[in-house]
C-alpha cells in the first residue's frame, strides 16, 4: 500500500532525471495525468501517454533535456503531504524563484500550475514546486 502516490511520481521523474533516461514509467491515475498536463503545458516535459495495461494503466512520461544534454528540470518536491495539507489563496500564493519556476494547485477548475491559476482567479492545495 502506498501513502502518497504524487510523491512517489514525483521522485521516479526524480530518478530517471539523474540517470538522465528518456522517459519514465509510472502507475496512472486521473491526478498523475493532470499533473503531467501542467508540467507539459509549461514546458518541463515533452509529452506523456497513457499505456493500457491489465492491472492498471501506465502513465509514460517523456522527459526533457536542453541541447547539451541538461536537465530542464532542475529541482522538484513535494510541497503538501498526507500528514500535513498545504492550501494557497490567490493573494499569497508563491512566486518560484521569482517566476522562473512554477507550482503546481489542485483547485476546483483542475489541476493547474501558480500562473493558469493567477490568472483564471483560483487557489488551492499546493501539490509540487518545480524549478
Amino acid at each position: 500500500m502506498m501513502t502518497d502516490p504524487i510523491a512517489d511520481m514525483l521522485t521516479r521523474i526524480r530518478n530517471a532525471l539523474q540517470i538522465e533516461r528518456p522517459y519514465v514509467d509510472i502507475p496512472a491515475s486521473k491526478i498523475k495525468v493532470a499533473i503531467a498536463g501542467a508540467l507539459q503545458r509549461e514546458g518541463y516535459i515533452w509529452d506523456f501517454e497513457q499505456i493500457e495495461n491489465s492491472p492498471q494503466n501506465i502513465l509514460r512520461v517523456n522527459l526533457k533535456y536542453g541541447p547539451n544534454g541538461e536537465r530542464v528540470i532542475q529541482k522538484i518536491y513535494r510541497e503538501s503531504k498526507p500528514g500535513r495539507r498545504n492550501y494557497q489563496d490567490l493573494r499569497s500564493m508563491p512566486e518560484v524563484l521569482q517566476g522562473l519556476g512554477v507550482s503546481i494547485l489542485s483547485t476546483s477548475k483542475g489541476v493547474l500550475s501558480n500562473r493558469e491559476a493567477k490568472q483564471q482567479g483560483v487557489g488551492g492545495e499546493l501539490l509540487c514546486t518545480i524549478w
